[in-house]
């Protein structure tokens, strides 16, 4: 079974894709926010085979919902209806922070190493990350469920 993951953003969407397993979290691509975003989530879906997805729920630092859930309702309540594919939530907190973090993998960088990352987050590379690690936390909980249920 193959898992979609979105890191929700008002100007991007980070995706990610699950192996055909659905043990392991890749980063795919991210999507402008405009009115084609549901034209390439679209293909997404039918290229790999997508049976449901997994959408970051944005909370704040001490746990309540944030501003941008409304944001995040409307467009499940949009995927659920266009796709009639189960969306599960997953408590996401600074996910792109950590994945900035991972990519360059030190605290200290080298100036081009700053400018890289200061490229890298304006072009929005990071957000498909975050949709990754948003996915591999839904998918190591639910999969640590099913071993227990076994």
């Amino acid at each position: 079974m193959r898992f979609l993951g979105v890191d929700f953003g008002m100007k991007r969407i980070g995706l990610a894709i699950s192996d055909e397993n659905g043990t392991l979290a890749f980063p795919k691509e991210i999507v402008l926010n405009d009115q084609n975003k549901f034209t390439r989530i679209s293909e997404i879906i039918k290229q790999e085979n997508v049976e449901e997805i997994v959408i970051g729920e944005s909370v704040d630092f001490s746990g309540r919902l944030n501003m941008l859930m409304s944001h995040i309702e409307l467009f499940i309540t949009e995927l659920e209806e266009t796709y009639h594919l189960p969306v599960y939530r997953q408590k996401e907190f600074l996910t792109t922070v950590e994945a900035r973090r991972s990519k360059n993998g030190k605290q200290e960088m080298s100036p081009s190493q700053a400018h890289s990352k200061l490229k890298d987050t304006k072009r929005g590379r990071v957000d498909a990350s975050a949709a990754a690690l948003i996915l591999q936390r839904y998918l190591d909980k639910r999969n640590k469920l099913l071993e227990k249920n076994k």
